[in-house]
């Protein structure tokens, strides 16, 4: 299945906000990506809603969410999350080798990290390990 680049972005910040604060809530999501409430709102319902049927119910999606608002990555939306999270911090140490300033680096790794194969991100990591 296909995920969308917000969600995606909403995945990995939900893993950042889990590190750094040792739980994730919607308000925070909201000042970490710079959206309102509402669209946060809008976003964790797809994604708690969204995961392959299963019989007669569906399968949890990307994340829960309990009765106090707290979010939970599943195993699915942490994998994705992970993966994201993996992508941008080594583009961004990627492009700061070649001389990229950590600003221009971390947006232009946000961009990247949606759009490049595995295949060339593979080979950026090998090159890096190997040249730098």
């Amino acid at each position: 299945m296909q995920i969308l680049r917000a969600s995606e972005d909403y995945l990995e910040a939900m893993l950042m906000m889990q590190q750094e604060h040792g739980y994730i809530r919607s308000i925070d999501i909201a000042d970490k990506l710079g959206v309102t409430k509402p669209s946060v709102t809008y976003a964790t319902k797809r994604l708690r809603e969204n995961g392959p049927p299963l019989r007669w119910r569906r399968a949890p999606g990307y994340i829960t969410m309990d009765k106090d608002g707290l979010i939970t990555l599943t195993e699915r939306g942490m994998s994705i999350a992970a993966s994201m999270l993996d992508r941008h911090h080594t583009l961004t140490r990627f492009l700061m080798a070649l001389g990229v300033d950590q600003e221009t680096a971390e947006a232009d790794a946000c961009k990247m990290e949606h759009d490049i194969s595995q295949t060339s991100f593979e080979a950026i990591c090998r090159h890096a390990r190997d040249h730098l």
